[in-house]
């Protein structure tokens, strides 16, 4: 991100870079099996107890919030291009979809993932210099495709889970050309009458309101107990609204 890999806006406690060295990637990586393993009780396949990590991160470029008074990693997001990707075998997402004519979109496409921000700073904030960072990626790099697993929690209530992600695949869904076949199904049974939708989760509902597109019917994660929906936002579609917005937290 060069000259402008800090970004504080004035009055904002808050300041967002690119980690710099090991050790901060490292901080990130507590955070994240604070929210997933602590909070979300996930089954994280670790190396070690506290940190989440995985085969993918020393490809990745890591995304962080700090609070700027205290220095500490509050909120995170990773980066990873697709001249990097095939340098680690392939994207994340393709652990759960076949990806088919996405991997047309070329070298301009990015994936981004492993977002999360620590319960404190759940503050709206974070979440929005948090994706003013990674708009300022893709316009510094040149980058013209994001992709991205989002997920909604579906172990307890499958039938709303599946509502929801039905009523986004019809509102929202990618062109054929550019959709994922799930290596492992959610079921999207025909709903019950009177079902009740589950709620939009926050990073979905950011990835739709800057223009996103779903890209099939949604995996299943068992290990996070989750719905995960694949979506992907060229940034020709980038909402001009929403993306001056957060822009102006850079």
């Amino acid at each position: 991100m060069g000259d402008t890999s800090m970004l504080r806006p004035e009055g904002n406690p808050y300041d967002v870079a690119l980690a710099a060295d090991a050790e901060a990637v490292r901080e990130a990586q507590r955070l994240r099996w604070r929210v997933f393993a602590g909070e979300l009780r996930a089954r994280i396949d670790a190396p070690e107890p506290g940190i989440d990590a995985d085969r993918w991160d020393p490809y990745c470029e890591h995304l962080l919030v700090r609070e700027a008074r205290s220095g500490r990693v509050i909120g995170t997001y990773r980066l990873l291009t697709a001249e990097r990707a095939q340098a680690a075998g392939g994207f994340y997402a393709e652990t759960e979809f076949a990806l088919h004519g996405l991997h047309d979109l070329g070298p301009g496409l990015v994936e981004v993932g492993r977002a999360c921000v620590d319960r404190e700073h759940r503050n709206g904030v974070a979440v929005a210099l948090l994706w003013a960072g990674v708009l300022r990626y893709l316009q510094q790099g040149g980058h013209a495709h994001v992709i991205g697993c989002a997920s909604v929690p579906a172990a307890d209530e499958p039938a709303r889970a599946a509502a929801l992600c039905r009523r986004l695949l019809e509102e929202h869904g990618a062109s054929p050309a550019l959709r994922a076949t799930p290596r492992r199904p959610f079921p999207l049974a025909e709903p019950e009458a009177g079902i009740r939708e589950a709620g939009l989760p926050p990073l979905l509902k950011g990835y739709l309101r800057l223009g996103a597109r779903i890209c099939g019917a949604p995996a299943w994660d068992p290990d996070f107990g989750t719905a995960d929906l694949l979506v992907h936002l060229p940034l020709e579609r980038l909402s001009p609204r929403h993306a001056t917005r957060l822009l102006r937290a850079a």
